[in-house]
This record gives C-alpha cells, sequence and structure tokens, in this order.
C-alpha cells in the first residue's frame, strides 16, 4: 500500500514539473517571438519629431525595437530599390513613394522603373508640411519674401538638390517667380544641400543669406520664417507612407505605422508646424 501511494506521488511530482518545465518553454518562446525589430526609412525632416515618437513608442510595444535611418528621400528610394532592409517608408514627397508603388505600373513618369515593393492597402498620407524661406539668425540681408530672391539682396541661397524633395519644390517656386535656376547658378548665387538638413545647418550657420526648407525644421532649428510658399507656388507638402511588401514583420510595421496617426503622435507633429494631410 506504502508502495503504491510513493508511485503516485512521485507521479504527480515528475508530471508538475514536466508541466512546469513546458509552460517556461512556452513563456520563453513567446517572449522571443514577441520580440521584433523594425526598420523605418523616414524623410530627413521627421528626425526631430518621429525620434520622440520611438521613445514613446517603448512603453506601448516594450518588445519593439524601432530603428531609424533619416536622409533625403531621394537617397531613401535609391537604397529600397538597391535591396536596403526596410519595414516602413515615410517620404516627405509623392515621387518617392510613387515610384515604388506596383499599382502605377506602366505609369513611367510616376513609376519609370516599375517596381513594385509596397505591400498592397498599406500606404497612407501621413503629414503635411510647408515650404518655407528662412534667413540666419538677424536676418542680415533683410529679406523679406519669396519675391527678394530676384534681388540684389541675396548673394547666396541654399537648397536641395533637384532629386530631394525640398530641392523639387524649391525649383517649382523659382519657376513660378520666373526665375533661371541655370542663370542663377552661373551667377554663383545657388548652393545645395544633399538632404533638408544639410541646407538648415548652411542657413543657421550664416554661409548663406537665406534658404528654402520645412517649416518643421525651421521651428527645430529655430530659424526665421519671412515667407512661406502658397500652392500657386509648388505643389502641397505630403508625406506619404507605406510598409514595404518584402517586411517579415508586417504586423508589427502596421502597429507601428498605426500608432503614428493616433491623438499622442498627431500632438508632437503639430507642436514643430506638421499638419494632418488633407
Amino acid at each position: 500500500m506504502k508502495k503504491a501511494v510513493s508511485l503516485v506521488l512521485a507521479l504527480v511530482l515528475a508530471l508538475s514539473l514536466t508541466a512546469c518545465g513546458t509552460k517556461k518553454q512556452t513563456e520563453k518562446q513567446e517572449e522571443t517571438q514577441s520580440a521584433v525589430e523594425l526598420t523605418v526609412f523616414a524623410a530627413a525632416s521627421m528626425q526631430e519629431t518621429l525620434t520622440k515618437i520611438i521613445d514613446m513608442y517603448k512603453t506601448v510595444a516594450p518588445n519593439v525595437t524601432v530603428t531609424p535611418t533619416f536622409d533625403s528621400s531621394g537617397t531613401l528610394l535609391k537604397q529600397i530599390a538597391a535591396g536596403a532592409d526596410c519595414d516602413l517608408f515615410i517620404s516627405a514627397a509623392q515621387k518617392q513613394m510613387n515610384a515604388l508603388d506596383g499599382s502605377l505600373k506602366g505609369d513611367t513618369d510616376k513609376n519609370p522603373d516599375g517596381l513594385d515593393l509596397l505591400a498592397q492597402g498599406t500606404r497612407v498620407n501621413l503629414l503635411e508640411n510647408k515650404v518655407a524661406l528662412v534667413a540666419p539668425e538677424g536676418n542680415p540681408a533683410g529679406i523679406e519674401s519669396f519675391s527678394d530672391l530676384a534681388s540684389d539682396k541675396v548673394k547666396l541661397l541654399a537648397m536641395g538638390n533637384s532629386d530631394v524633395p525640398v530641392g523639387s519644390y524649391t525649383l517649382e517656386i523659382l519657376k513660378y517667380l520666373n526665375l533661371d535656376i541655370a542663370a542663377l547658378e552661373a551667377a554663383g548665387k545657388v548652393t545645395y544641400g544633399s538632404n533638408v538638413k544639410e541646407v538648415t545647418t548652411q542657413v543657421s550657420q550664416g554661409a548663406v543669406d537665406c534658404g528654402v526648407i520645412y517649416a518643421t525644421d525651421a521651428f527645430s532649428a529655430n530659424l526665421t520664417v519671412v515667407d512661406t510658399a502658397t500652392t500657386d507656388m509648388c505643389k502641397q507638402v505630403i508625406y506619404p507612407a507605406a510598409i514595404l511588401n518584402t517586411t517579415q514583420n508586417q504586423a508589427a510595421a502596421q502597429a507601428f505605422l498605426d500608432y503614428l496617426q493616433t491623438p499622442d503622435c498627431t500632438a508632437v507633429f503639430k507642436a514643430v508646424g506638421f499638419s494632418a494631410a488633407k
């Protein structure tokens, strides 16, 4: 009788230990499975806001590590097209997003290389920005508006390269003002930046009389905005976002993209001059 009881107790203990071990193993597997690393490529003009939001997201999704890469949208596009590891792309213009959008295949103007790299149904217009003419501290040249770009007040203008969204917008403004970019270059009145942050730095350092950047970058750099472009002068500055169809973490990427559209994130964006895309 005693032997039977002992055997039963031993069996119960063994089953208990096995169950405990199995539970711990399952919990460990679940923990490992929930740990996700997201790579986000975003326009350089989002650096301050997105960095802050990523820090906020740690409390929302502690098992998700978001690693951002900030640069001009044109540079990021080239990297994605070349096979760079990216889960979510946020561009400062529709042009770069269109170039990856498979639904636009056949439209050689919008998608010239026929790329199909966006996860279907994930593309959204996330934010809107404004193009601003800014001057260094004290505005020593006394620049008052975009029309002054045609005057002798401006000896040197900083702008983005033509493949950078802010540079493309600047070219539209110059065309609106009937200013020939080739003539300005020949006169030595233009200096370029490979992204909006480089243009902002040139203005902040007083190396130029003025520069064309985004209103949000002007806010972050504490620069004086002397004028803001109207929709007659250049297109709306819309920031589209989309998940790449090459991602291995679509659910986590979608969750982060959804988070970027929450009131908490909207408040962060609005604080520096972004607005919700219309």
